[in-house]
């Protein structure tokens, strides 16, 4: 059985490239590693972001908002507990298929959903895909680690984590566009399942696992940018063990940004996954009108964690934690706003602003966490911080939002989402000066 399984353990170091192909070798591969993270991520959105626009199709089928709200946490919570778990295995296994196997067994499951009308099949294959769907994010943390270094990654980073905004704008075209294919809500599950299995195929065609699995020196070497994090061997591959106990628990930074991701996921996906149906059943929307919303809210998103990004590395020279904190200030701004208002046009710009702002702070948060440990640690690192985010935030903006709204109407989901706001910028505030490249003598993060 462990020989079966071989082929997922980190790709073998090969003979170094002569000197003269490397620069020009690790140009073309540093390009397609990460369009194919790019790619590959946004179809696992594709498979993860549908069944919020088969809500209001599933009310109509006679399921109340607590039920929808109950099914969805599923996914949350098995995604929470799977990327912390496929995060540490992720450390130890090759990304190239990893990450692959995961989005096509996540499109195979979401060809089952529509075949059921039970409310606890439904629960269990939100698990299903939950669980699978955690194969996505850590294995993209660790080629990035191992492709990009630690002065560019927040650029990096914030370009790459656009695929899930690009994933959950045109999730909401190929949702309508399944509508219309298979005459019914269902195709809402089954051309983004069919589109996920394709992508999943291609990644593993194109994607590579470590530069050294090509013939090309450690990234370190390349740009001559060694991360503060201080460890004995880079390249050495540690057990789940070490990583665990070594580099995560211990680290109170780790901790406090973990916890500052339970109210950014719960702000993020509050208002993400309820848009359809609030402006629909509040605003007046209608379907084509609300599709268009969801768009902006993810659209926006994709200059803002650019630029989010960008100053993080440049202006604060690493620092994630004053953006992050100016980023949730405006997004409380844009949630009161986005509440109270009753124009189609100021409902629209609000909800955009928040999409722009909001994943600012997700994308940081993912930053962070590599920031903070070794890069054979950054699964793990990612995993941690996501356990908290989706287990306890994305739980949280289902269950707890479809509870609340459904006994104390729409007012009672936004205060509990302004109160969100305010948390969030408590807890990203204790890490505030963590990760300074411009002080000469950095603090060893790893015994913090």
């Amino acid at each position: 059985m462990g020989n079966l399984f071989n082929f997922l353990k980190p790709a073998p170091h090969i003979k170094r490239l002569p000197e003269e192909k490397i620069d020009s070798t690790y140009k073309r591969y540093r390009f397609q590693v990460f369009l194919s993270i790019y790619i590959g991520y946004m179809g696992y959105y594709f498979v993860r972001s549908n069944f919020s626009l088969a809500k209001v199709y599933l009310i109509q089928e006679g399921f109340t908002k607590t039920q929808l709200g109950l099914v969805a946490s599923a996914l949350g919570m098995a995604y929470g507990v799977s990327k912390f778990v496929m995060g540490n295995v992720s450390d130890r296994s090759n990304a190239r298929y990893f990450l692959g196997i995961g989005l096509i067994l996540s499109g195979v499951t979401n060809l089952f959903f529509p075949l059921t009308s039970s409310i606890t099949v439904m629960f269990m294959l939100m698990l299903v895909n939950g669980w699978v769907q955690g194969m996505g994010w850590p294995p993209c943390g660790r080629i990035i680690t191992h492709w990009f270094s630690d002065k560019e990654r927040g650029v990096k980073m914030s370009i790459w984590n656009t695929a899930h905004n690009m994933g959950g704008g045109l999730v909401a075209v190929i949702s309508l566009l399944g509508v219309h294919i298979f005459g019914s809500w269902k195709g809402i599950f089954y051309l983004p399942a069919i589109i996920a299995i394709v992508i999943g195929l291609m990644y593993i065609v194109f994607a590579k696992d470590t530069p050294q699995s090509v013939g090309l020196p450690p990234i370190e070497e390349y740009k001559n940018d060694y991360p503060p994090v201080k460890v004995e061997n880079r390249e050495k591959e540690m057990t789940g063990k070490e990583i665990l106990f070594k580099y995560i628990f211990n680290n109170k930074y780790l901790w406090y940004i973990a916890i500052a991701n339970v109210f950014v996921y719960l702000v993020r996906y509050g208002i993400g996954n309820w848009a359809p149906l609030y402006l629909q059943e509040v605003k007046g929307f209608n379907v084509k009108e609300s599709a268009i919303a969801f768009s902006l809210f993810e659209y926006a998103a994709i200059p803002g964690t650019i630029l989010v990004g960008w100053i993080s590395d440049k202006v604060f020279h690493g620092r994630r934690a004053p953006v992050g904190v100016a980023c949730m200030v405006g997004v409380a701004v844009g949630v009161f706003i986005y509440w109270q208002s009753s124009s189609l046009l100021a409902i629209n710009i609000t909800l955009a602003l928040i999409g722009a702002l909001i994943y600012g702070p997700v994308m940081l948060i993912g930053v962070s966490a590599l920031d903070l440990v070794p890069k054979k640690a950054a699964g793990t690192a990612a995993g941690f911080t996501g356990l908290f985010g989706y287990l306890g935030g994305q739980v949280a903006a289902e269950i707890i939002m479809g509870m609340v709204v459904d006994k104390y109407n729409w007012n009672g989901g936004f205060t509990l989402l302004m109160i969100s706001s305010v948390l969030a910028i408590v807890f990203l505030s204790l890490t505030w000066n963590v990760h300074d490249r411009s002080k000469p003598n950095l603090e060893d993060i790893q015994a913090a």
